[in-house]
C-alpha cells in the first residue's frame, strides 16, 4: 500500500485487518484466572443445563389433573434444591422450593401464593396447567450444544456459562504482548516538576488503559530519549519480547522525530495519510516478528485512531471472533456542524442526552485534536462524512466508546 494519497478510514481498517496474524499458542487456565482471555476452540456442553426438570418458584408440585377448586390434598414429601425426590404418590402434592427437581409424576408447580396450607394438607385457589412453573432440562443449554464459540472473549457472563456446564479449566490463547514507548524530550511524567518547554505525558496513561481493557499484556518502556540510537535500541528491545510495538508521535519527517528512521533501519515502515479527523498520520510496519504501529502524537487524534483502527486490529491479533464493522446506531443531532471538511471523515466527540423524551447527541464545544477533556466528557463519536454539514434534528451515525472496545 502506498502513501501517495489519503486513504479512507474504511480502507485503512481493511488493510490492517488483512495484516493481522491471529495468535495460535494456547494454554489451559482455571476459570478463576480466565477473565478477559480468548477461547481457543469452541466449548460444547457435556450435560444439559439445567440437568433435570426443576421448579421455577417456591410452591407445590402437583399432578394438574388432580387439582380441583377447594379440594384438599395431602403433602407427601418436601423437596429442596439439591434433594433427590421419590415419585409423587397419586392423590398427593409435594412441597417444593425454587431450583428443586420435579418428582416423577408431577407435571406442574403451583406457586405458594395460590396455596392455603393446613398442617400436612393444602388446597389451591387456582387450577394448574401442565408445565407451568417448571424449568425443563436443557432449557438453557442442551447437551453437546455450543456453549461458547472459538474466539470468544471471556467476560463474567462467559465464565459463568462455562462453570454452568462443569468446566473448571479452559483452553485459551496466550495474551497478546504489546510494548509501548514514548519519545520526546518535551515529555515529563506526572509527579515531576514541570519545567519550561515540558508537557506531561498523558498518552502513556490512556493508551495503557485501552490496551489493558482489551486484555493485552502490556510492557511499558516509558519515555525514550530523543536520539536515533536510543530509539533504535528501544524498538529492537521491544520487538524481541512483544507481538506489537506501539508508539505515540515521532513518525513525522522532522529532524527530532527519530521513530520513523529507527523503524526503517530496524525493519520496514509505511507512513499513511488517512482521511480522518482528528488523526490523519498513521505508521504501520514490522520490526523483526513484531508489528509496529505509530499513532498520532496529539492525544485526541491518537485516542480516536486507536478506537477506530487499532482496537479492531488488536482484537484480530488476539484471535477474537471477527466483527463485520464498527458498532453504529442512528441518533438525532442536537447541534449544528456547519464547517464541513472537503476530504476527511470527521469523528466528533458527543454524548447521549434525553430531551423531550427523545435520545439525542450533544456536542462537546471544543473539538481540537489536543483537547483530551472531550474524550473524558463524551460517551461516543459521531461520524460526519466528508463534505457534509449537520443541522440540528438530523439523524447521524453514533459509535459508542464501550462498544468500540468490546
Amino acid at each position: 500500500m502506498t502513501a501517495s494519497a489519503m486513504l479512507s478510514v474504511e480502507a485503512a481498517l481493511e488493510f490492517l485487518l488483512s495484516r493481522a496474524r491471529p495468535l495460535t499458542e494456547t494454554e489451559s487456565v482455571h476459570l478463576l484466572n480466565a477473565g478477559q482471555r480468548v477461547l481457543a476452540g469452541e466449548l460444547r456442553a457435556r450435560l444439559d443445563v439445567p440437568p433435570a426438570n426443576n421448579s421455577a418458584m417456591d410452591g407445590y408440585a402437583v399432578r394438574s389433573a388432580e387439582v380441583h377448586a377447594d379440594a384438599w390434598l395431602p403433602v407427601s414429601q418436601r423437596i429442596a434444591a439439591g434433594d433427590a425426590p421419590g415419585p409423587l404418590a397419586e392423590g398427593t402434592v409435594a412441597r417444593i422450593f425454587t431450583g428443586a427437581p420435579i418428582p416423577a409424576g408431577a407435571d406442574a408447580v403451583i406457586m405458594q401464593e395460590q396455596a392455603h396450607a393446613d398442617g400436612e394438607r393444602v388446597r389451591f385457589s387456582a387450577v394448574a396447567k401442565t408445565g407451568q412453573n417448571i424449568r425443563l432440562a436443557g432449557e438453557d443449554i442442551a447437551r453437546d450444544g455450543v456453549v461458547l464459540p472459538a474466539g470468544a472473549q471471556l467476560g463474567p457472563a462467559q465464565l459463568g456459562l462455562a462453570a454452568s456446564v462443569g468446566e473448571a479449566y479452559l483452553d485459551v490463547l496466550r495474551p497478546l504482548r504489546v510494548a509501548v514507548l514514548f519519545t520526546g524530550d518535551e515529555l515529563a511524567e506526572p509527579g515531576e516538576t514541570l519545567t519550561a518547554g515540558k508537557i506531561y505525558n498523558s498518552n502513556r496513561y490512556w493508551l495503557r488503559g485501552l490496551l489493558e481493557a482489551l486484555g493485552c499484556q502490556v510492557r511499558d518502556l516509558g519515555i525514550i530519549p530523543d536520539s536515533l540510537a536510543a530509539t533504535r535500541l528501544a524498538l529492537a528491545d521491544a520487538a524481541a519480547t512483544s507481538d506489537v510495538v506501539l508508539t505515540c508521535g515521532g513518525v513525522s519527517v522532522g529532524e527530532e522525530d527519530h521513530v520513523k528512521h529507527a523503524v526503517e533501519r530496524e525493519g520496514q515502515l509505511d507512513l499513511w495519510k488517512i482521511a480522518i479527523k482528528p488523526g490523519k498520520p498513521l505508521a504501520f510496519g514490522r520490526i523483526a516478528h513484531a508489528d509496529f504501529i505509530g499513532l498520532p502524537g496529539n492525544p485526541v487524534s491518537g485516542y480516536v485512531t486507536f478506537l477506530l483502527l487499532i482496537a479492531p486490529f488488536i482484537r484480530a491479533r488476539q484471535g477474537r471472533a471477527a466483527r463485520a464493522s464498527w458498532p453504529v446506531s442512528r441518533l438525532t443531532a442536537a447541534f449544528d456542524w456547519p464547517r464541513k471538511d472537503p476530504q476527511r471523515t470527521e469523528f466528533v466527540r458527543v454524548r447521549k442526552a434525553s430531551r423531550d423524551g427523545q435520545t439525542v447527541l450533544e456536542l462537546f464545544p471544543k473539538q481540537g485534536a489536543g483537547v483530551l477533556t472531550s474524550m473524558a466528557w463524551a460517551d461516543g463519536l459521531a461520524r460526519i462524512p466528508a463534505n457534509h454539514i449537520v443541522k440540528a434534528g438530523e439523524q447521524i451515525d453514533y459509535l459508542p466508546f464501550d462498544e468500540l472496545l468490546s
